[in-house]
């Protein structure tokens, strides 16, 4: 008889990277592997990330957190470098507090700590990587230092350059993430040293599942994303880890009134608009977008933030004010909008949603895909632009908006957009596809599904990296 298998889950820092490794924890507690989730507990930290861990702690007390403190960042690092800066503070806490623990079989981190390999490595546990984005791209990442050293310029100077990558179309430079745009810049070269890094971890479990993205784990486990003479880590899709729906409203099983708005909506008759924790607009492009969706004709819900020039001073959008003159007015009886928030697992299930306009964040891809609803691909920052790529050219389950990486994105393209997916005719090819991906992605969780068993064969390389430790000791 085994006994019960322990893994240490290290997220890194963001809402966006916690609730997948909050599924993952989940996934694994299913199985009978008792987890416990280290989370960095920087000085001054993100109060949605403080509510977030408030939250989980509550939800979930089957599920072991520990904050990791630590010490104050550099007051001149900001942004992705202020990050990268609190998770290489944190390492040493993190090797303290695994060393306290009776037994740990596998670390498994977020792909941003990379640092948590020389941990592992220090303490002798097995250290696998957990990439909550796409495996296409994971397959891009591995080949990003070599396809920059190559390079003629900096991506954030060859514009609509096609890139060309095994596993994936071509992807212009543009749509690379902005951290890799300038490499002469320390954070582009920070990010460089991590990603050649990901080969050293034991595997990699993967946000996906086999069916969804085929082409760019054939590419994968061939060795074509690594350097010569590099091994690929075995890949694991364990996707798609998403929230259920369940953990709306904080948890207090009161239901959102958009919900009740929706349940007196025609069946795929809405169109739903919300893009994620740090999606922010100019009060232009809020204007253009109401326009849009005004001429459009359709049903919407649409989540609203207060505009980019304006956030530090309104926390709480003023409608009428960033709006054009009498919009929720015009549009009363056919949109709902919403100050700063949705539900949005609950809202991308129910049945009167028929698409959904989205930063293309994977978590929020993966949700319209578990509930088959087409998406608008608007991407905003990070590596989103990517997984417009993968969404629109290669999954083709979603269209873009032109212009997204411009400064304005018009009126009339997102009335041509919403049009083109919401109209019987021309979006039925789209929601054929999304509809067959959605199947694809319930058989894949379901047990003997190619996510369980790949699961389950991680389980079983722990117990072989566990013996292969003990007899290297």
């Amino acid at each position: 008889m085994t006994t019960e298998k322990t893994v240490v889950l290290y997220p890194a820092l963001g809402v966006g990277h916690l609730n997948p490794m909050v599924q993952l924890a989940k996934a694994f507690l299913r199985r009978g592997v008792a987890v416990t989730i280290a989370v960095v507990d920087p000085p001054g930290k993100d109060p949605v990330l403080e509510a977030a861990v408030a939250r989980l702690a509550v939800a979930c007390p089957s599920m072991t957190v520990r904050l990791l403190p630590i010490p104050p960042a550099c007051a001149d690092s900001h942004g992705a470098m202020r990050i990268l800066a609190e998770l290489r503070l944190a390492s040493p806490v993190l090797r303290e507090f695994l060393a306290s623990l009776p037994a740990v079989d596998a670390l498994v981190f977020d792909m941003f700590c990379i640092d948590a390999l020389d941990v592992g490595a220090d303490l002798a546990i097995p250290t696998y990587m957990f990439f909550p984005s796409a495996a296409a791209d994971l397959a891009i990442y591995l080949q990003v230092p070599g396809c920059c050293r190559a390079a003629p310029s900096s991506f954030g100077d060859m514009g609509e350059t096609p890139l060309r990558f095994s596993g994936v179309p071509p992807v212009r430079a543009l749509d690379m993430p902005d951290t890799m745009v300038d490499r002469e810049s320390e954070l582009c070269r920070t990010r460089l040293q991590q990603l050649a890094r990901m080969p050293e971890a034991r595997g990699v479990l993967v946000n996906s599942f086999e069916e969804l993205e085929p082409r760019a784990l054939k590419a994968l486990r061939d060795g074509l994303c690594v350097p010569a003479g590099r091994s690929t880590p075995q890949i694991y899709c364990v996707g798609p880890l998403v929230d259920g729906g369940v953990s709306a409203n904080g948890g207090s099983g009161e239901r959102h009134a958009c919900l009740e708005w929706l349940d007196m909506q025609p069946k795929q008759s809405v169109v739903f608009l919300c893009f994620g924790s740090g999606g922010v607009f100019s009060a232009a492009q809020l204007r253009e977008t109401a326009r849009g969706l005004e001429e459009s004709g359709h049903r919407f819900l649409w989540t609203v933030r207060s505009p980019r020039e304006e956030q530090s001073k309104y926390t709480e959008p003023d409608l009428e004010a960033f709006l054009p003159d009498g919009f929720l007015q015009r549009t009363s009886d056919r949109g709902l909008v919403l100050k700063n928030w949705a539900p949005q697992a609950e809202v991308v299930q129910h049945e009167a949603v028929g698409a959904f306009v989205t930063h293309c964040g994977w978590n929020s891809a993966l949700e319209a895909i578990m509930a088959g609803v087409p998406m608008i691909c608007w991407p905003l920052y990070a590596e989103q632009r990517l997984n417009k790529v993968h969404l629109v050219e290669e999954m083709r389950i979603g269209v873009a908006v032109e212009g997204y990486e411009e400064e304005l994105v018009r009126a009339q393209e997102v009335e041509t957009k919403v049009r083109l997916v919401m109209e019987p005719d021309q979006g039925k090819e789209l929601r054929d596809r999304v509809a067959m991906a959605q199947e694809m992605a319930a058989h894949a969780v379901k047990e003997g599904g190619s996510s369980d068993v790949a699961f389950y064969a991680f389980i079983k390389h722990l117990e072989v990296s566990k013996l292969d430790n003990t007899k290297a000791g």
